[in-house]
């Protein structure tokens, strides 16, 4: 892909993954679907929408995804609809992409892997913000929303280290939500007494399955193929800055001086213990010996 293609892609990527924080929000504050359907019309619209594009790509059916990885990926989407119903897009959006991080990034540590000093400076500084954000006072989350967006974070972690390896994301992904609808089926069974649907709910709800995640994920998946590893991981924390300024701009949320604190503060914090760290002089030594290897010429042959 061109460099062009690839930062178009990666910005409306970006953009459709923000919108789904203030679809969620906005429908479970502004209408009058309750979370457990809205969890349910949003996978099945996604469902659906991901085996159209599944279909659409290979002529064929989908055949990838497991039981295990539905599981955490229902769980995210429960959670992540829950949690709305009392936190602002811009806290949501924030404390969900940081329990993401921070859950990929302990299993890494978990499985044996080192931070540099400043790598583990950064990790220190981001789990600073998570907790300055929590703590008692008059701007805090509430609580229980707070405890189910770091479940759905948590979760999306879990799902985001399963899909490693998986084969092809998007099938793998189309499959996950084939079978998460089973389980969100059983959710709305669940809490049928409290079923509630409105054509502005379920019209959110289908916007941010069919569009924010099925075709929003088909996007990521084609953007960041084209950017490197580390560049692919800065380039997300774009999600919750977004999700915040839509949250001020459209849906009139407040902006906090401890949100912009923890967000500095959680986002910078990741961004250094993701950011690639700096050749050491043995490994600027080889590179060197390697480059001067390549220029020598070879005996017999003319130098170019």
């Amino acid at each position: 892909m061109t460099r062009t293609r690839v930062l178009v892609l990666t910005l409306l990527a970006m953009l459709v993954l923000a919108a789904n924080s203030l679809l969620c929000r906005a429908a479970l504050n502004l209408t009058g679907i309750d979370a457990a359907s809205f969890t349910l019309v949003r996978i099945v619209s996604g469902a659906l929408a991901l085996w159209l594009i599944v279909r659409l790509r290979d002529g064929k059916a989908v055949s990838a995804g497991s039981w295990p990885s539905a599981l955490a990926l229902f769980v995210y989407a429960a959670a992540f609809s829950f949690a709305y119903l009392s936190l602002t897009a811009a806290t949501g959006a924030l404390l969900l992409f940081g329990t993401v991080q921070a859950t990929m990034i302990g299993f890494g540590l978990y499985r044996g892997e080192r931070l540099g000093g400043r790598q583990s400076l950064g990790l220190v500084c981001a789990l600073a913000g998570l907790v300055g954000l929590l703590l008692p006072g008059l701007s805090a989350p509430p609580v229980q929303g707070a405890a189910l967006m770091l479940a759905a974070g948590a979760a999306w972690g879990v799902y985001s280290l399963r899909a490693k390896g998986s084969g092809d994301p998007l099938q793998a992904t189309a499959g996950n939500f084939l079978r998460a609808a089973a389980f969100a089926a059983a959710l709305n069974l669940v809490t049928l007494p409290w079923l509630a649907l409105d054509a502005a709910g379920v019209g959110c709800a289908i916007a941010s399955g069919a569009i924010a995640s099925g075709v929003g994920y088909a996007i990521s998946y084609t953007a960041l193929a084209g950017l490197k590893a580390t560049s692919a991981a800065t380039v997300q924390l774009s999600v919750p800055v977004i999700a915040a300024v839509g949250g001020i701009a459209v849906l009139g949320e407040p902006l906090t001086l401890r949100l912009v604190i923890a967000s500095a503060a959680i986002l910078g914090g990741i961004a250094i213990v993701i950011a690639r760290r700096s050749a050491g002089p043995d490994e600027l030594k080889a590179c060197a010996a390697g480059r001067a290897r390549a220029a020598r010429p070879v005996r017999g042959t003319s130098a170019a």
